[in-house]
């Protein structure tokens, strides 16, 4: 069977995937390597690692041994509607063009040269052409949605930003194929929709979504503000259809032609206040909007999946793409009873479709049968893992004190005493897992029955808004007793509700007090994982997919009667998900933690020597620098060929101009490159920043000049033969914006950038 990678590149969170046989074999974010959270930088780091860890079990010893590498989406296709777009909107448009063209042209329409080379500088290997694949975007969301599902058939709904032209899609998986049925295209997006509201609210686009989908219980759901708020959505923002297709009023939107998502004075005259700035102050008129924004998202989210149902007639859903990870919607669906089951990709958003790419050229492309029945994400613990004897002699450098555990058992009896007694636990054991949500390997642990521990992880472990809710772990056979409705929740990708009988009732007034009255009021028996609304963003934990954190709640039940515990992803605020035993115990030092848990070896903070942070930045930056270090001799070559030509140049100069001042520096240059390689170091360094100086202007200028003199002109004259591309109209009287496409993937599909 078939060796695949599959890569996802150059927008945020890049990833890789390697399929065999049907089984991912790894699965990782670039991210957890470089400490760059969403880095969208080829993943180099990550494929190291999956070389690493399959070299360690035979999988793979030599990317050479792949059969394909596969991206994630069709470069050409994403420029084709970049110079649409351009079209559409100019005059206006002239930053982003200057902003995003160089990019473009300096490298992603070179992306298989880039691929490449970049693979060759991993491993020596040479990818030929044949063995470069490209996927649609929409296809690898729906693939790895569907591909590693138990559902033999299946309707399939991808929703997020926006992938080459499409926003969201809806298809129909059978077996081993994919069709695909209805499109939805660029500008109109739900999930630019909620991003612009992301933006607005003043949080960052990109990883902001989960804080404004957290905010929006604090919105008053019977206050007239929140109806208002609605209303002037759905009057003035967007056009939405019975089938969930919308359309977005670009006058009120800066995404497509700016640098920003919105226009902040159009929005400001819509809603009445000016856009919240970030790490100010939240109102209760942030709140009513984010639950108004989460509402019609909900709404549209439902629409969607009901014309799913009626035009595959299936009772199975798969979902992914990034708006796929708003757990509320995805419940809001579930409750809708539209389907006899749903199943999500846990790493739904733009990282999923490294998987996504390899499982769509395995079955389409090579056309593997495909076997269904099973969940194939494994818990979706698919990154590397670490050695007992490396914890060891790492904890050993580091002369970090710890108590090791001969018996496991023995180590979850002692880990759930400290969790009962109020202490906070960093949990790190085996595979990492895939997607961004931790689920039990990499992740910080608490007594979901304390009071405090919200406020405590949010604010001195977490680091970030006291809003921020947090989600319960506990054992998949006694969610019914706690939650409603029961149902398996592995990925934490919905959202239940506390039942009645543990709930605590709120005071008559709650919704009218300020947001940090109503923040730490005791909701429920178990207020650290109880939303305002009574929510939570569950996982539960059976006996085959996480035996090791099975074990700990487990063991937590025989010590307090309770089954679940907090569970929250080992990070800081604007760091990514820790990766290696130094991360965690990076983590663990620099925050208020009080214990921490790598394998059998227990850490406690007090007995720990002094954190050296400067040392931690020094042995990261070596450890990154090492992937892609430059050959010395080669480099030093390089840097001679460099002054001997300048040298050359300033001599030609000096000789024709006859001036001896220029012929005596030349003659330095090349006398102190030749002499010492640090000088000819600093040499090529300064030739270079002034190259890319003149560069920079240069290119700018001939930007401008391109977006003036050529493509101003030409969207003027198209638009006098009213070309619209973009589908800017409102049809008000039109039944749907999807575009009906009808067409069922297969190995031709694959060969080309578009």
């Amino acid at each position: 069977m078939p060796l695949i990678l599959g890569i996802s590149a150059f927008y945020h969170d890049s990833a890789v995937a390697l399929v065999r046989d049907e089984e991912v074999l790894f699965a990782a974010h670039e991210e957890r390597f470089t400490r760059a959270k969403h880095d969208p930088a080829f993943p180099a780091h990550a494929i190291r690692a999956c070389l690493d860890f399959c070299r360690s079990s035979g999988a793979l010893k030599s990317l050479a041994e792949l059969d394909a590498v596969v991206f994630y989406d069709k470069p050409f296709l994403k420029f084709e509607r970049l110079l649409e777009t351009y079209y559409a909107f100019a005059p206006r448009g002239l930053r982003q063009f200057m902003a995003a063209m160089p990019l473009w042209i300096k490298e992603k329409l070179l992306l298989k040269k880039r691929i490449g080379d970049e693979l060759k500088r991993i491993d020596g290997t040479v990818v030929e052409e044949s063995r470069l694949l490209f996927s649609e975007h929409h296809l690898s969301h729906a693939a790895s949605a569907f591909y590693p599902s138990p559902f033999d058939e299946a309707a399939i709904v991808t929703l997020d930003g926006v992938g080459e032209w499409a926003t969201a899609s809806i298809a129909q998986g059978v077996g081993n194929s994919i069709k695909v049925l209805r499109e939805l295209t660029f500008p109109h997006s739900l999930g630019l929709l909620y991003s612009a509201f992301t933006f607005y609210l003043g949080f960052k686009v990109n990883s902001g979504e989960y804080k404004l989908m957290g905010l929006a219980p604090y919105g008053d759901p019977a206050s007239a503000r929140v109806a208002e708020f609605k209303q002037a959505i759905y009057r003035s923002l967007i056009d939405l259809k019975e089938d969930g297709s919308l359309w977005m009023d670009q006058r009120y939107f800066e995404y497509a032609s700016g640098m920003r998502m919105v226009n902040a004075r159009a929005w400001e005259r819509l809603f009445g206040f000016p856009a919240r700035q970030p790490e100010s102050s939240i109102e209760q008129h942030h709140c009513d909007l984010a639950l108004a924004i989460q509402q019609v998202t909900d709404d549209i989210v439902v629409k969607i999946a009901r014309t799913a149902r009626e035009l595959t007639g299936l009772r199975k859903l798969c979902l992914a793409g990034g708006v796929a990870l708003n757990c509320v919607s995805n419940a809001r669906v579930l409750a809708a009873g539209l389907f006899d089951d749903i199943w999500v990709q846990p790493a739904a958003g733009d990282a999923g479709g490294a998987l996504g790419a390899a499982l769509s050229a395995l079955y389409l492309h090579f056309n593997a049968p495909r076997t269904s029945g099973s969940d194939r994400m494994r818990g979706s613990f698919l990154g590397p893992a670490y050695s007992d004897r490396g914890v060891l002699q790492w904890a050993d450098e580091h002369a970090a004190p710890r108590t090791a555990y001969d018996d496991f058992g023995d180590l979850c009896t002692q880990v759930s005493g400290l969790l009962a007694d109020g202490n906070v636990v960093g949990w790190f054991q085996g595979r990492m897992e895939w997607g961004p949500r931790a689920l039990g390997n990499r992740s910080i642990l608490g007594d979901a029955r304390s009071p405090a521990m919200q406020k405590t992880l949010n604010l001195a472990i977490k680091k970030r808004e006291g809003f921020r809710p947090f989600a319960p772990a506990v054992l998949a056979e006694k969610a019914a007793d706690y939650f409603d409705p029961d149902r398996a929740s592995p990925y934490m990708l919905f959202t239940a509700q506390v039942k009645p009988e543990h709930r605590k009732t709120l005071p008559s007034d709650y919704h009218a007090r300020p947001l940090n009255d109503k923040l730490y009021f005791i909701r429920s028996h178990v207020p650290a994982i109880t939303h305002i609304d009574y929510s939570a963003r569950l996982q539960t934990v059976d006996r085959n997919t996480n035996g090791p954190f099975r074990r700990l709640i487990d063991a937590f039940e025989r010590t307090t009667g309770c089954p679940m515990i907090i569970n929250t992803s080992f990070n800081v605020r604007s760091e990514p998900i820790v990766c290696t035993p130094e991360a965690a115990y990076r983590c663990f030092m620099t925050t208020d933690m009080d214990y921490l848990v790598i394998g059998n070896l227990l850490f406690e903070k007090k007995a720990q020597p002094v954190w050296s942070e400067a040392g931690y930045q020094a042995r990261l930056k070596s450890r990154l620098s090492s992937v892609h270090a430059p050959n010395p001799e080669k480099k030093r070559r390089d840097d001679l060929a460099g002054i001997a030509v300048l040298a050359l140049i300033l001599g030609g100069i000096g000789a024709i101009s006859h001036n001896q001042w220029v012929l005596y520096f030349a003659g330095a240059i090349a006398t102190t490159g030749l002499a010492s390689r640090i000088a000819a170091a600093w040499i090529v360094c300064i030739m270079l920043w002034i190259g890319r100086v003149l560069g920079a202007v240069n290119s700018r200028i001939l930007l401008a000049l391109t977006f003036g003199l050529l493509l101003t002109p030409l969207a003027l004259v198209r638009r006098l033969f009213n070309r619209d591309s973009l589908k800017l109209a409102r049809k008000p009287d039109a039944s749907s914006y999807f575009t009906t496409r009808e067409y069922t993937f297969g190995k031709a599909d694959f060969r080309n950038m578009w």
